[in-house]
């Protein structure tokens, strides 16, 4: 057991913290109060190496591993965690092609996903399936070398500025072995867009309905084979849900920091906050959980990354557990502020609102127990 980072791993990390550090902070709540989708600075990432992390590198993709992933996506949630979200469902769009597609479709599309000429979304969750994904109902029908597809997507972030998407319909019976994986293009007749949904959080990118009206594209865009859809997507979320995770961890480490300067800055009953006893509690607390979750995160990456059989139980269990533990985190950092944390000078009511969508997003956490259970109780039965 080695729980020492390399060289490379902390030089990535490094590069990761300044890069949210001088160009995601500095504009965080300009972004999130305008609504503003920063393209510019996101496609800044690529030249970093950072729109295919775990892409292959004959198609520009760095080759790394999923923690390195995790370190990227934890120093890069400390600036922004909206914009480090996106970049994540950016980078499991670009696997998902880059692992499944033929090579011509590779070669055809990851080349300008990893340079970010293509931004991209990852279109699972539907109006009516959402934990149930495997009922999802947006069809493909076969008409002689293309798919005309009917359907909607719900919360697909980046919808409408995005210009690829990774679309899971259905192609065969119910269930989850009549879904495939196709790819639409922005511009395709029959494609359109909902408003921007009216989030609680995540305002530095787009969120939107994406709806499919007899929508033609050709067959040659499906990735893999007919009916491999959904392993694929399930095998593109045991990563997501790390990098989710991350995004936590690094929101809540960011948020701890703050809630370190405040109160050694804070002064009642004549001493400073952190000189009382009931602080240096909660905030000996605060450390110790994410510590703890740092230590979980990055053991589920390395499972991942060596695929072991509990590989995909791991990526459940860090999901939900550092999620959750994240935003108890940033909440006691706003409590520690009292009413200033309420305020939308400090930034922690914006870390509180962009971290509680990481317990539902890429699975519920209600979800990442019914995968543990299951796996759990398989394993004793067997």
């Amino acid at each position: 057991m080695d729980f020492a980072l390399t060289d490379e791993q902390l030089a990535i990390q490094e590069m990761a913290r300044r890069f949210a550090e001088d160009e995601l902070a500095p504009k965080a709540a300009e972004w999130d109060e305008k609504h503003h989708f920063p393209v510019d600075v996101i496609k800044k990432t690529a030249e970093l190496g950072l729109a295919g992390i775990y892409t292959r590198d004959d198609v520009g993709g760095s080759g790394l591993g999923r923690v390195e992933a995790a370190l990227i996506f934890e120093a890069l949630s400390a600036g922004c965690t909206s914009t480090a979200a996106y970049i994540s469902i950016h980078n499991m769009c670009t696997w998902m092609i880059d692992r499944f597609a033929s090579e011509d479709v590779r070669q055809k599309f990851c080349p300008k996903l990893t340079s970010m000429e293509l931004l991209s979304s990852y279109c699972l969750t539907e109006p009516g399936s959402g934990s149930d994904a495997a009922a999802l109902k947006t069809r493909a029908v076969r008409d002689g070398d293309h798919y005309v597809l009917n359907g909607s997507k719900a919360f697909i972030s980046g919808a409408g500025v995005t210009d690829l998407y990774v679309v899971m319909v259905r192609t065969g019976g119910e269930g989850p072995k009549g879904i495939s994986t196709v790819l639409v293009e922005k511009g395709t007749p029959g494609l359109s867009f909902g408003a921007n949904e009216r989030k609680m959080g995540w305002q530095s990118q787009p969120t939107a309905i994406v709806n499919f009206e007899d929508c033609r594209i050709p067959v040659a865009n499906r990735v893999g084979e007919e009916g491999d859809g959904f392993k694929f997507a399930m095998m593109g979320l045991d990563g997501g849900r790390l990098n989710i995770a991350a995004c936590s961890l690094g929101t809540a480490s960011a948020a701890l920091k703050t809630a370190l300067d405040y109160t050694n800055e804070r002064r009642a009953f004549n001493k400073r906050l952190n000189e009382q006893q009931a602080i240096q509690f909660k905030l000996a607390d605060m450390a110790t959980e994410l510590e703890a979750a740092r230590v979980f995160l990055y053991q589920a990456a390395w499972k991942l990354d060596n695929k072991t059989a509990d590989a995909t139980r791991f990526c459940a269990m860090a999901k939900r557990f550092v999620t959750d533990t994240g935003f108890n985190v940033v909440n006691e950092a706003l409590q520690l502020h009292g009413g200033y944390g309420y305020l939308r000078d400090y930034p922690l009511e914006r870390m509180l609102r962009d971290v509680r969508v990481n317990q539902i997003l890429e699975g519920a956490n209600e979800i990442m127990r019914v995968i543990v259970a299951r796996d759990l109780l398989k394993e004793y039965q067997a």
